[in-house]
Protein backbone atom coordinates (compact mmCIF):
# COMPACT_ATOMS: atom_id res chain seq x y z
CA UNK A 1 0.00 0.00 0.00
CA UNK A 2 1.10 3.67 -0.65
CA UNK A 3 0.48 5.03 2.39
CA UNK A 4 -2.19 7.17 1.21
CA UNK A 5 -5.98 6.22 2.05
CA UNK A 6 -6.80 3.24 0.07
CA UNK A 7 -10.35 3.05 -0.74
CA UNK A 8 -12.39 -0.16 -0.29
CA UNK A 9 -15.03 -2.32 -2.02
CA UNK A 10 -18.84 -1.89 -1.32
CA UNK A 11 -19.11 -5.20 -0.04
CA UNK A 12 -15.60 -4.66 2.13
CA UNK A 13 -17.56 -1.44 3.71
CA UNK A 14 -20.69 -3.35 4.36
CA UNK A 15 -18.51 -5.98 6.15
CA UNK A 16 -17.16 -3.87 8.37
CA UNK A 17 -20.12 -1.49 8.85
CA UNK A 18 -22.03 -4.75 9.78
CA UNK A 19 -18.91 -5.63 12.39
CA UNK A 20 -18.83 -2.09 13.49
CA UNK A 21 -22.39 -2.87 14.85
CA UNK A 22 -21.72 -6.18 16.05
CA UNK A 23 -19.22 -4.75 18.12
CA UNK A 24 -21.05 -1.68 19.71
CA UNK A 25 -23.95 -4.09 20.35
CA UNK A 26 -21.18 -6.34 22.36
CA UNK A 27 -19.91 -3.42 23.93
CA UNK A 28 -23.33 -2.35 25.16
CA UNK A 29 -23.95 -5.77 27.02
CA UNK A 30 -20.54 -6.06 28.29
CA UNK A 31 -20.46 -2.61 29.69
CA UNK A 32 -24.16 -3.12 31.14
CA UNK A 33 -22.30 -6.30 32.98
CA UNK A 34 -19.96 -3.99 34.66
CA UNK A 35 -20.37 -3.17 38.25
CA UNK A 36 -19.17 -0.18 40.53
CA UNK A 37 -15.76 -1.42 41.77
CA UNK A 38 -17.05 -0.49 45.35
CA UNK A 39 -19.96 -3.26 45.10
CA UNK A 40 -16.75 -5.86 44.12
CA UNK A 41 -16.93 -8.36 46.86
CA UNK A 42 -14.33 -11.61 47.01
CA UNK A 43 -11.14 -12.02 44.49
CA UNK A 44 -13.38 -13.97 41.96
CA UNK A 45 -15.57 -10.84 41.62
CA UNK A 46 -12.80 -9.06 41.22
CA UNK A 47 -11.11 -11.25 38.63
CA UNK A 48 -14.50 -11.07 36.24
CA UNK A 49 -14.90 -7.71 36.48
CA UNK A 50 -10.92 -7.53 35.27
CA UNK A 51 -11.64 -9.72 32.32
CA UNK A 52 -14.72 -8.01 31.54
CA UNK A 53 -12.39 -4.39 31.32
CA UNK A 54 -9.92 -6.21 29.31
CA UNK A 55 -12.49 -7.32 26.95
CA UNK A 56 -14.14 -3.39 26.74
CA UNK A 57 -10.32 -2.48 25.97
CA UNK A 58 -10.29 -5.00 23.14
CA UNK A 59 -13.86 -4.11 21.60
CA UNK A 60 -13.04 -0.21 21.92
CA UNK A 61 -9.77 -1.06 20.19
CA UNK A 62 -11.24 -2.96 17.48
CA UNK A 63 -14.53 -0.12 16.91
CA UNK A 64 -11.54 2.55 17.17
CA UNK A 65 -9.35 0.62 13.69
CA UNK A 66 -12.49 -0.41 11.77
CA UNK A 67 -13.96 3.63 12.50
CA UNK A 68 -10.73 5.29 11.72
CA UNK A 69 -10.77 2.63 8.37
CA UNK A 70 -13.90 3.74 7.15
CA UNK A 71 -12.96 6.83 7.10
CA UNK A 72 -9.99 6.66 4.93
CA UNK A 73 -12.03 4.94 2.97
CA UNK A 74 -14.45 8.16 2.64
CA UNK A 75 -11.39 9.67 2.14
CA UNK A 76 -9.73 7.76 -0.60
CA UNK A 77 -12.96 7.47 -2.22
CA UNK A 78 -14.65 5.10 -4.56
CA UNK A 79 -12.00 2.23 -6.01
CA UNK A 80 -10.57 2.47 -8.99
CA UNK A 81 -11.80 0.86 -11.94
CA UNK A 82 -9.85 1.94 -14.65
CA UNK A 83 -7.33 0.28 -13.44
CA UNK A 84 -6.33 -2.64 -10.76
CA UNK A 85 -6.39 -1.53 -7.21
CA UNK A 86 -7.39 -1.89 -3.52
CA UNK A 87 -10.71 -2.04 -2.75
CA UNK A 88 -10.94 -3.50 -6.76
CA UNK A 89 -13.61 -6.04 -7.88
CA UNK A 90 -11.65 -7.48 -10.94
CA UNK A 91 -12.97 -10.52 -12.87
CA UNK A 92 -9.99 -12.82 -14.49
CA UNK A 93 -9.93 -15.61 -16.45
CA UNK A 94 -7.64 -18.40 -15.72
CA UNK A 95 -5.36 -20.74 -18.15
CA UNK A 96 -7.98 -23.18 -17.87
CA UNK A 97 -11.01 -21.18 -19.13
CA UNK A 98 -12.40 -20.60 -15.45
CA UNK A 99 -13.50 -17.04 -14.51
CA UNK A 100 -13.43 -15.91 -11.37
CA UNK A 101 -14.82 -12.75 -9.76
CA UNK A 102 -11.97 -11.56 -6.88
CA UNK A 103 -12.39 -8.51 -4.70
CA UNK A 104 -8.37 -6.91 -3.68
CA UNK A 105 -8.56 -6.19 -0.66
CA UNK A 106 -6.14 -5.74 2.96
CA UNK A 107 -6.97 -8.62 4.78
CA UNK A 108 -7.75 -11.69 4.61
CA UNK A 109 -11.07 -12.96 5.86
CA UNK A 110 -11.58 -16.70 6.37
CA UNK A 111 -15.03 -17.20 5.27
CA UNK A 112 -14.26 -14.60 2.13
CA UNK A 113 -13.42 -17.43 -0.69
CA UNK A 114 -12.81 -14.13 -3.27
CA UNK A 115 -10.53 -12.06 -1.28
CA UNK A 116 -7.19 -11.76 -2.61
CA UNK A 117 -4.87 -9.28 -0.64
CA UNK A 118 -3.05 -7.04 -2.03
CA UNK A 119 0.15 -8.56 -1.10
CA UNK A 120 -0.27 -11.58 -1.97
CA UNK A 121 1.33 -13.16 -5.13
CA UNK A 122 -2.21 -12.86 -7.55
CA UNK A 123 -2.95 -9.54 -6.21
CA UNK A 124 0.71 -8.08 -6.53
CA UNK A 125 0.83 -8.76 -10.06
CA UNK A 126 -2.88 -7.48 -10.84
CA UNK A 127 -2.55 -4.01 -9.00
CA UNK A 128 -2.17 -1.63 -11.62
CA UNK A 129 -3.50 -3.60 -15.10
CA UNK A 130 -6.04 -2.78 -17.05
CA UNK A 131 -8.97 -4.91 -18.63
CA UNK A 132 -7.27 -6.99 -21.31
CA UNK A 133 -3.93 -7.20 -19.55
CA UNK A 134 -2.46 -10.50 -19.32
CA UNK A 135 -1.22 -11.03 -15.96
CA UNK A 136 2.15 -13.37 -14.69
CA UNK A 137 2.21 -13.99 -11.11
CA UNK A 138 4.18 -16.83 -9.46
CA UNK A 139 2.08 -19.89 -7.32
CA UNK A 140 3.61 -22.66 -4.97
CA UNK A 141 3.21 -24.77 -8.34
CA UNK A 142 4.97 -22.56 -10.40
CA UNK A 143 4.24 -19.75 -12.86
CA UNK A 144 0.94 -18.95 -13.98
CA UNK A 145 -1.30 -16.52 -15.41
CA UNK A 146 -4.98 -14.87 -15.45
CA UNK A 147 -6.23 -12.26 -18.19
CA UNK A 148 -8.18 -9.27 -16.65
CA UNK A 149 -11.73 -9.39 -18.07
CA UNK A 150 -13.32 -6.27 -16.52
CA UNK A 151 -12.45 -3.91 -13.58
CA UNK A 152 -15.85 -2.80 -11.54
CA UNK A 153 -17.96 -4.09 -8.93
CA UNK A 154 -19.53 -6.40 -10.92
CA UNK A 155 -18.43 -9.05 -13.13
CA UNK A 156 -18.99 -9.02 -17.09
CA UNK A 157 -22.59 -9.62 -18.19
CA UNK A 158 -23.49 -13.36 -19.85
Amino acid sequence: MTGDPEPISSAARRALEQELADLRDERRLVAGTLQDTTDVGDQADQADQLQRADQMDRLDRRIRDITERLHQADVAGPAPTDEVGVGSTVTVRFPDGSVETLQIGEIAEALDQNLVTFDSPLGRALLGHHAGDSVRFDTPDGPSSVVVMSIGEQGPQG
